[in-house]
């Protein structure tokens, strides 16, 4: 039997990797993508991801959830993905349609339907999920875990010096996350797609060797967000944080040094945005110098280093053929 994702997403170059590694992974069933407001647009976030399961010859329903953030402005990544979000290929338009159900509706008709067994990721802010929350806080419990790719883990963001792009897109969604109560709820931090976890020129040369559609596609639409990573923040290749994520959470050989923290998200001022990691635990001393942090418990699961070599076969595997 199938392992059941569900996977919520602001579809742009990095993301609709992600997407495809879920499609073609072969023990994952994947019933349901919803939009949120991020990268792109939903309007454009939709294109993006009906497009990638279009290519991956897939009938997965794809929702269009929350076009904005609960509080903050809304804003978009096109500086950093292109304007279409796919590094300006120009594909052509999907013939897949959106479907006009409330995705919060469906999610909990499938988790009704298999408690305990569905793996949500979520590949941008966290707007959608927190909705969830509000209207159906049980069931969201009963998701089997949670992978989210957002945060920075005691490192620097990379939208603000103190935050990561999705986390502080809508830093109040992301704190009604955090607080939820979920036994399981996993932290893919932006910082893990760095360094020798970027794909190399040789390696993005290497998946052009396989010649598949699904490897043009990978690099292709990259190209701007590989100008993106090299030009601003300096990385040496492609920084792909989105696929990282989905590789944390289709194969438990990536994750190499993982621990349970107490993590918050600050939800105004100059950090805003910003999840503090209490690697030290010292906020579980009670009563605490800082009322900020007594009390505190053991909410999420950090990922501190992943085995880049295999997550970039985790990638190869699902775009070779």
């Amino acid at each position: 039997m199938k392992n059941k994702y569900f996977i919520d997403t602001d579809t742009a170059s990095d993301d609709a990797v992600a997407l495809l590694m879920a499609l073609e992974w072969d023990d994952v069933e994947v019933l349901g993508i919803s939009i949120v407001s991020g990268n792109m647009s939903v309007e454009q976030g939709s294109i993006n991801a009906r497009y990638t399961v279009e290519l991956c010859k897939k009938d997965v329903p794809v929702y269009v959830g929350a076009d904005a953030p609960l509080v903050k402005k809304r804003e978009h990544a096109d500086w950093f993905h292109g304007p279409d979000g796919m590094g300006n290929m120009n594909y052509p338009a999907p013939k897949l349609k959106e479907t006009d159900k409330d995705f919060i509706e469906v999610l909990n008709n499938h988790i009704i339907e298999n408690p305990d067994e569905i793996t949500l990721v979520t590949l941008g802010p966290l707007t959608n999920i927190s909705n969830f929350i509000k209207k159906y806080p049980e069931s969201f419990l009963k998701l089997k875990n949670i992978v989210i790719m957002g945060g920075a883990s005691n490192t620097v963001g990379n939208v603000t010096p103190a935050a990561e792009y999705n986390i502080w897109c809508d830093p109040e969604a992301a704190d009604t996350v955090f607080k939820s109560n979920h036994h399981d709820i996993t932290m893919v931090g932006w910082e893990l797609c760095r360094g020798e976890a970027n794909l190399t020129e040789e390696e993005m040369d290497l998946a052009y060797s396989f010649k598949t559609e699904k490897a043009d596609f990978t690099i292709d639409c990259n190209k701007h967000a590989l100008d993106s990573s090299q030009n601003w923040l300096g990385d040496p290749g492609l920084g792909l944080p989105d696929p990282v994520a989905m590789a944390v959470a289709l194969n438990p050989e990536v994750t190499t040094k993982a621990s349970r923290h107490n993590v918050q998200v600050v939800i105004d001022g100059p950090a805003r945005g910003m999840t503090i990691v209490d690697q030290l635990h010292v906020g579980e001393s009670d009563p605490h110098i800082d009322e900020h942090w007594s009390h505190t418990k053991r909410n999420i699961n950090v990922i501190w280093e992943i085995n880049s070599s295999e997550w970039k076969e985790t990638l190869y595997k699902t775009i070779r053929n």
